[in-house]
């Protein structure tokens, strides 16, 4: 058995459990109102603590979220006029998909800094 083959130590793996969640939490968003915000900036605040990785992964979700929701605010006023509709449309599933990918990249171990994010917390 090569060293690459052994298993992750079981915190290690606790660890990237809670950075995946960081950023899978916002979808809480598509539950409650403000989900997107609230539930990653809830595990960011209780696990923050544990691991400097998990600090990163949570920080990171919590500004894209706020972003995102501060996007989607300067929007509203477009969509009376029809022409925000098809860029919110756009946001969401662009969100969506930026979302997932942060969560892929918190599995393998690897930081990811979401594009177009205002730095809120650093």
């Amino acid at each position: 058995m090569t060293i690459d083959a052994l298993p992750a130590a079981p915190a290690q793996t606790q660890s990237r459990t809670w950075e995946v969640l960081c950023h899978l939490a916002s979808l809480a968003g598509w539950a409650f109102p403000f989900g997107n915000i609230f539930g990653p900036l809830v595990v960011w605040l209780l696990k923050r603590a544990e691991s400097p990785d998990i600090d990163h992964h949570g920080k990171e979700a919590v500004n894209f979220q706020l972003s995102v929701t501060l996007y989607l605010l300067l929007l509203v006023p477009f969509c009376f006029v029809l022409i925000g509709i098809p860029f919110v449309i756009m946001l969401v599933l662009l969100s969506l998909v930026l979302t997932i990918v942060a969560a892929v990249k918190a599995s393998t171990g690897q930081p990811y800094r979401h594009p177009l994010t205002i730095r809120f917390i650093k």
